[in-house]
């Protein structure tokens, strides 16, 4: 059975929902689709047991301190590329792996906590890595829209979002937090009583946390489906350039767009990139026509298509876009060994030249 005929109607209505509740009890989950609690959880079940669709949690952008994300574009040697793609996936820093067409193989988004950290992983880790031929890095300098607020098409009825306390945003994580969220990043519908043992806490202090963490908009809550099912199935990315002066209204442009997924600003000369969903492939010719039209001021580089995500927010999918495993999105790779090829080179750093001069 396709992916495209694993999903009915109420199916759809029950990630809609989940997309504006992901934690809500099952009967409230159930009484936005029409169902009930038991049919609403067991077909949530069909739909993960299937790699169909899921949920994922991570910090917000506002919450994850001094980090340092980059788009980094790798080229293969020819025929490792498979051997290359086994060995990403689960590298921790890495919150995408795109398998793309155009002037480079792969595409990967990484997240790590100081620039020196990005150094040392893209010279010591990626440059390093056995059948990697080429790797390009750009700074992401601004993250303008993400791909959490994306919502499936193709519901009857909108779900009634549940309503959320107002309070003031968080700008950090205790050390607790990001247990608790590493816990939800395993499995976001985990009972209290489950995160409470977990993180070693009471269920009343992992409430009072969870509500203070989701009123301060503190982490991101997904719920995705394979894109097949989507009902926007092609994935491209543009890369653009256009003045600062002008960025903000491009921005806002594409943020109005139902096509936008992701935009960024970058370093370098390309100076923004965008991700949007479309129907056919068809349709990026037309949907750059339009966007082109209505935004004289930005210039289109370059266009890469997606042929296959590897890895999506802590998702390893496979090429039809099922989810084969979790793996954490965290930076701890500075905890790994680097190898002899960096202590060499600190040590020729450290070592004055034959014949310089002082």
């Amino acid at each position: 059975m396709s992916a495209d005929t694993a999903l009915d109607e109420v199916d759809y209505l029950l990630i809609a929902a989940l997309q504006h509740a992901p934690r809500a009890h099952w009967r409230e989950v159930g009484a936005m689709v029409g169902v009930d609690a038991t049919t609403a959880a067991r077909r949530w079940a069909r739909l993960t047991g299937e790699g169909l669709a899921w949920l994922s949690c991570h910090p917000a952008p506002s919450v994850a301190g001094d980090v340092v994300t980059a788009v980094i574009e790798i080229d293969c040697v020819p025929g490792r590329l498979h051997d290359v793609c086994a060995r990403l996936v689960d590298e921790s820093p890495l919150f995408t792996i795109e398998y793309v067409t155009g002037p480079r193989q792969l595409l990967l988004t990484a997240v790590l906590h100081s620039p020196a950290r990005l150094a040392r992983y893209v010279a010591f880790r990626l440059e390093a890595m056995d059948g990697v031929a080429t790797v390009r890095t750009h700074v992401v300098t601004g993250l303008h829209i993400e791909g959490s607020r994306w919502r499936i098409g193709r519901v009857r009825t909108p779900p009634k979002q549940l309503p959320v306390p107002e309070a003031a945003p968080l700008r950090e994580l205790s050390e607790a937090d990001r247990d608790l969220v590493f816990l939800l990043a395993r499995d976001v519908r985990q009972s209290v009583q489950q995160l409470a043992r977990g993180a070693g806490l009471s269920p009343t202090t992992v409430r009072r946390r969870l509500a203070r963490l989701e009123a301060g908009r503190a982490i991101t809550y997904r719920c995705e489906a394979v894109r097949s099912v989507s009902g926007w199935p092609v994935y491209a990315t543009l890369w653009a350039s256009a003045p600062a002066k002008d960025t903000a209204r491009v921005v806002a442009r594409l943020a109005g767009m139902r096509e936008t997924r992701m935009c960024l600003s970058l370093s370098g000369p390309q100076n923004l990139l965008a991700t949007v969903g479309l129907r056919t492939v068809g349709d990026l010719r037309t949907f750059e026509s339009a966007l082109t039209h209505r935004l004289p001021e930005l210039v289109v580089h370059d266009r890469s298509l997606t042929l296959w995500q590897l890895k999506h927010a802590g998702k390893i999918l496979d090429p039809d876009g099922r989810v084969l495993r979790a793996v954490p999105v965290i930076d701890d790779w500075h905890t790994a060994p680097t190898g002899q090829a960096e202590q060499d080179l600190l040590h020729r750093l450290r070592t004055r030249a034959p014949g310089t001069r002082t």
